[in-house]
């Protein structure tokens, strides 16, 4: 008997995606980001369950951590899976396996089976990361890839705040009860399993013209690499404030955590103001939205290091939080432009692969900004300012430039 989740659900006939799809796609490109967030609350509590642990203050991190460093390393070869398995049956399968080996920590009392256990979680995440942004490309036309880029980036910014509600709930019940949270995949698989289908070749029509029914056109090396570049500079810009906004405060005066917490909080109401700049921004030049993050996220972090009072910081760190919700959608958008259906799976696993080594390279940046200044994070935060400011200026120089550019998506 074959397996219905390797064959799509719609043979012959030409299937075209709807509310459905997208509405699955957008709750399952959150399972990635609840994989980094949910421990936030339960890190202090864990680390004191694994308090006579050799090294634990070490390994605790690297629990954390583990699942980012495992998409870096395998989002590429998943991409490449992708483009010759198909995109469905892995989808489908890798949401499983992220629901069983995200609860497995609930099962397990070592420190090391549960780094092992994060690893493989990481693994179904570099699955899930890169055929989510494949079949948003494979299943709609530009205007729609934005519109669920959008609904994307805003789902997240309101989802986020339950997430880290429910995991300091479920911490206080036991040390390991936060990773009962991983279960909500299960349903999520079950909605796959009705809703996804595989795609064809492409489904909107401008594609399929695009792209004809002659040679598979070849891998778009240049384009690739460049988007990787700038996706592992954004990255690492991006997740300066996300692991050193604690620090930065501190340095200001502000020592409380829940005070920390609270005005962190009312910051991130700038991230989804940034995602639908980015939905008005996403019809103009790929050059232009990059240097509207990029500007967004160099004046907030400059103005963060400059400042000496915690509400001036907060103004500017609002503007920092805009960049940030401009900047995931708009190096996405970018990516699905340049790349041929045939190839979409490779390249969006190497754009995974790079936004994820950003989150793991960023602290040693930070901590090189320090060494070269006056050993502040406050100065770290001006440096990488500076950096961000100017690449939205070689973004600027590269719009005004007259000679075609890579940075110019194809749809």
């Amino acid at each position: 008997m074959v397996d219905r989740a390797i064959i799509a659900p719609t043979e012959g006939a030409q299937r075209k995606a709807g509310l459905g799809q997208g509405i699955i796609l957008v709750i399952s490109g959150f399972l990635p980001i609840l994989a980094i967030i949910s421990l936030a609350p339960a890190v202090p509590t864990i680390l004191d369950h694994f308090h006579d642990v050799a090294n634990a203050s070490l390994l605790v991190p690297v629990l954390v951590s583990a699942p980012g460093l495992a998409i870096a390393v395998l989002a590429p070869f998943a991409g490449l899976a992708v483009d010759r398995l198909g995109r469905r049956p892995l989808l489908v399968w890798s949401t499983l396996l992220y629901g069983i080996a995200g609860a497995l920590p609930y099962f397990l009392d070592g420190l090391h089976a549960v780094i092992a256990s994060r690893l493989l979680l990481g693994v179904a995440e570099a699955a899930i990361l890169t055929i989510v942004n494949t079949l948003i490309a494979d299943y709609y036309d530009p205007a729609g890839r934005r519109k669920w880029l959008v609904i994307q980036g805003v789902t997240g910014s309101a989802l986020a705040p339950a997430v880290i509600a429910a995991s300091g709930v479920l911490t206080e019940l036991r040390w390991n009860g936060v990773f009962l949270i991983y279960l909500i995949a299960l349903p999520i698989f079950l909605g796959m399993y009705v809703l996804i289908f595989e795609p064809e070749k492409s489904t909107t029509p401008q594609a399929r013209s695009a792209e004809g029914d002659g040679p598979v056109p070849s891998f778009p090396v240049r384009a690739v690499a460049l988007y990787g570049a700038v996706t592992l500079l954004a990255s690492t810009i991006y997740y300066v404030f996300i692991i050193q906004g604690g620090l930065v405060f501190r340095e200001v005066g502000v020592d409380s955590p829940s005070r920390v917490g609270t005005l962190i909080s009312v910051a991130s109401i700038g991230v989804p103001i940034g995602t639908l700049l980015f939905g008005y921004l996403g019809k103009r030049a790929t050059a232009l939205q990059l240097a509207g993050f990029f500007a967004l996220l160099g004046v907030g972090l400059t103005g963060v290091g400059l400042s000496g009072d915690y509400r001036i910081m907060l103004a500017l760190l609002l503007l920092q939080q805009m960049g940030a919700g401009m900047t995931v959608p708009s190096l996405i958008a970018w990516a699905q432009g340049v790349l041929p259906f045939a190839h979409r799976g490779r390249g969006m696993g190497i754009w995974a692969s790079c936004f994820f080594l950003g989150q793991f390279t960023s602290p040693f940046v930070v901590a090189g900004a320090k060494a070269l200044t006056n050993g502040t994070v406050q100065a770290a935060f001006v440096t990488m300012g500076l950096v961000a400011l100017a690449a939205a200026g070689a973004a600027l120089a590269a719009l005004l430039s007259a000679k075609p550019s890579p940075l110019d998506a194809v749809p």
